[in-house]
């Protein structure tokens, strides 16, 4: 009996955001989304995971526009996103209200079907999402996190989860394979059980990866599967999905035909490629590394991010220390897929575990929010003896984690309310604060902010920068949770060597490091308070204190007397943005005039991912605040002087 297979497109989604950093443009989508559309594609994929924040901060486009105008030269095809469940686009969960409205106004902005997932499959954090997706009128797609471990060997436990997301109300499941773990005759088991027990349409996303994903669908399709997900061959392979023209080619004469043509996909795929080598892309690819995915089961994606870090380190040997080390710390935090956020979760304990040469001598904020409880419920029990050793006195939380927090909208709506033009705009802000700020502010003093290039491209470098970034400094920081990885998906061992030498060589006992948008608190020793997941405390460091030079070739000669009334500079201690106040609507802390105490709060920079809080190291006055606020600083840069006492 002939049984049609559809097929998902994921290339302006997944696909450029696996291969590419996520920085297709819109501009760079529309030409080719009339052809998209006439496929005949079950639906495309153009929204949702990380293309939000990097719409925001990187490419300089506000992301609700991306939807409206894709939703305008897409007429036919219903259009798809994915949401991290509680945590919409972001890294931590929001509160109810927030995603409420993030939900209504994606629909009401063209979005068709939503595939609502939870790293954790922790069924808590999907009510809200499904609930608000069904009341807007959305195709909800729930999605199972699949994942290879000891306590996730009997296939039952997914059975169990579809049931419970259909008793919740989903319209169809997906099993999301983000690994590509997912080998061709596991698959057909699955998806056949499934199929026995669901009367619902069954999707199947996968990453290329290792290799398995092509034989995954084929088995799929025999064993009954409706919809797998693909990509566009130049945007394909590598940490993407597989080629739809291969599957295409595949299933063509079987009983399970697509019936697209593999003509126009050709078309399609001659514009990407294009594409891509006018932006300086490389195809997708698998490494070595990647092959072991079986082993360490970390996405592709993630691998190339560490590779490319290392690389520029001159410490990719250390590699290899760091894939055997995090199916370790998997192992501790209790098997969590590794999928956003629990990816970073795991990939950047195991990282300061090798490079501090100490497992859990530094654990950042996020694993001890993880360990008591604010990501949801682990598959498999904490590692007590680790628990106690993070967690202190802390008891674990047994309530929904978004149960903890406070509405927030009406808050936002106030704050916001002289720069959002829509409740778009507020939302944006209530996701991405300090990112939709300087979004928001140029935008509506008519404005252009230049896009922001991918790392790691082969373009002209002097040239690509100086056309399209705007200053060579890091990406504002997300008071409520987003990204400021220099790249999605993006481990940066750089910050995290340079946060361990910080902290065992300074008498620094707190810093903070963002990673892929994860606010990570740490501190010497394991007895800190844990903060909150909804918190964003910037941390201190120290600032550099020195004599003001003066200009001639001679240095001044001042009698000792006199030191304690020269103007003392605090000179930034690292390239970064400069900020007068704690938030966007607070006030300074510290203003010309100002008597400050030692260990006083001058001002914040936002540098690397770490929000660093530049405390006075004397007593004195403010005598000149030499940046203004929102400013780029160089390393060495005085920003205050100050009049000893």
């Amino acid at each position: 009996m002939e049984r049609r297979v559809q097929v998902t497109d994921t290339t302006l989604r997944d696909a450029h955001q696996s291969l590419w950093a996520t920085r297709m443009r819109t501009a760079d989508m529309l030409p080719i989304a009339e052809k998209l559309d006439n496929i005949g594609y079950h639906s495309l994929e153009v929204w949702g995971g990380a293309t939000f924040d990097v719409c925001l901060r990187y490419l300089n486009e506000d992301p609700w526009e991306r939807l409206r105008q894709l939703k305008k030269h897409i007429r036919k095809t219903p259009l798809q996103m994915l949401l991290r469940g509680q945590s919409l686009v972001g890294y931590r969960p929001y509160p109810d209200d927030v995603v409420e409205s993030f939900i209504t106004r994606a629909v009401e902005n063209g979005i068709n079907i939503i595939r609502i997932f939870d790293a954790l499959n922790d069924i808590r954090n999907l009510e809200t999402p499904m609930r608000s997706a069904k009341k807007a009128g959305a195709h909800v797609q729930a999605a199972i996190v699949y994942t290879v471990s000891p306590v996730h060997t009997n296939k039952r436990h997914y059975i169990d989860l579809a049931l419970q997301l259909v008793e919740m109300g989903a319209d169809s499941i997906c099993i999301k394979d983000m690994a590509g773990l997912l080998a061709p005759y596991q698959a057909y088991d699955l998806v056949k059980l499934l199929k026995e027990n669901l009367s619902l349409p069954l999707q199947l996303h996968s990453h290329y990866i290792g290799g398995l994903a092509v034989g995954a669908y084929l088995k799929a399709a025999e064993a009954g599967v409706d919809i797998i997900d693909t990509a566009s061959v130049p945007l394909a392979f590598g940490a993407s999905q597989p080629p739809v023209e291969t599957v295409v080619r595949a299933l063509r004469g079987s009983a399970y035909d697509t019936k697209l043509d593999i003509h126009e996909l050709f078309e399609i795929a001659g514009y990407f490629e294009n594409l891509r080598k006018a932006r300086g892309f490389e195809r997708g690819f698998t490494r070595i590394n990647d092959m072991r995915v079986f082993d360490h089961q970390v996405p592709g994606g993630m691998i190339s991010n560490l590779v490319t870090q290392l690389e520029e380190q001159k410490a990719l040997h250390r590699l290899g220390e760091i894939l055997e080390e995090i199916p370790r710390v998997r192992e501790d935090l209790g098997y969590p897929p590794l999928v956003t956020p629990t990816s970073q979760i795991v990939g950047t304990q195991a990282v300061l575990n090798v490079l501090s040469g100490e497992r859990y001598k530094l654990v950042p904020g996020e694993v001890r929010d993880y360990i008591q409880g604010h990501y949801g419920k682990p598959p498999a029990p904490i590692n007590q003896e680790i628990a106690r050793k993070v967690l202190g006195d802390r008891q674990p939380i047994v309530c929904r984690p978004a149960d903890l927090l406070e509405p927030k909208m009406d808050k936002i709506r106030k704050e916001a309310k002289d720069l959002a033009t829509c409740e778009e705009d507020v939302i944006s802000y209530a996701l991405f604060t300090q990112v939709a700020k300087r979004f928001l502010e140029t935008r509506n003093k008519g404005g252009q902010l230049a896009p922001d290039p991918a790392p790691g491209r082969k373009e002209n470098p002097a040239k690509d920068k100086a056309a399209e970034a705007p200053a060579k400094t890091p990406a504002l920081n997300d008071d409520c949770g987003g990204e400021t990885a220099r790249e999605v998906n993006e481990l940066n061992l750089q910050d995290i060597k340079e946060l361990i030498k910080l902290i065992n060589e300074t008498a620094v006992n707190e810093v903070k490091l963002e990673s892929e948008g994860m606010k990570i608190s740490i501190k010497k020793g394991v007895d800190r308070e844990l903060n909150p997941v909804s918190q964003t405390p910037a941390v201190s460091a120290p600032p550099v204190a020195c004599k003001v030079k003066d200009e001639t070739e001679n240095p001044p000669t001042v009698k000792t007397e006199e030191k304690k009334t020269e103007l003392i500079p605090v000179v930034s201690p690292m390239v970064g943005m400069f900020y007068a106040a704690p938030a966007p609507e607070a006030p300074p802390y510290v203003n010309v005039g100002d008597q400050v105490k030692k260990g006083q709060t001058l001002c914040i920079i936002e540098a690397m991912k770490l929000m660093n809080k530049i405390d006075s190291e004397i007593d004195g006055e403010i005598v000149e605040i030499a940046v203004k606020n929102g400013e780029p600083v160089e390393y060495g840069q005085t920003i205050f002087l100050i009049k000893e006492k």
